[in-house]
């Protein structure tokens, strides 16, 4: 009979493969995310229509992010996932990590019901959204290359 250890043991590949789509499944919600608060703020008042360069800013910043920030994070996560001695199906990002994931999706989850109503404020929002979402993904390659 297998222990628990052994039960849940899987390859460094495995935890690169589910990081990744963590990643990536993180940036698309994001995208859907700003796409809908771009909408939203356009119903508001059709006549200022800030959709394009909201999208412009969103992909410029998260294009910066992805480059100086979450390239290295990524690289980071991999050469930990690839000193494991015995990985486990948990281990595609560490404990701290799905502790911040879950304040950012507490604060998002704040900062939308604080927007509703507010053009502006729902445009800056987009516009975090969507850089982040652009981040994530510009930097998952990471994971596919290793």
């Amino acid at each position: 009979m297998l222990n628990n250890q052994q039960r849940f043991s899987v390859s460094a590949s495995t935890l690169k493969s589910l990081a990744a789509i963590v990643w990536i499944l993180g940036g698309i919600i994001l995208i859907l995310k700003g796409t809908s608060l771009i909408v939203e703020a356009n119903s508001l008042n059709p006549k200022i229509d800030w959709a394009w360069p909201v999208l412009i800013w969103g992909i410029i910043l998260g294009s910066l992010k992805a480059k100086f920030i979450f390239v290295k994070v990524c690289k980071k996560n991999l050469a930990r996932i690839n000193e494991l001695d015995n990985p486990q199906i948990g281990q595609f990002y560490r404990a701290k990590f799905f502790v911040f994931l879950l304040a950012m999706i507490i604060t998002a989850i704040i900062l939308s019901k604080m927007a509703v109503g507010n053009q502006k404020f729902l445009y800056g929002l987009a516009a975090l959204d969507l850089s982040i979402a652009v981040a994530l993904i510009a930097s998952s390659f990471i994971f596919w290359k290793h």
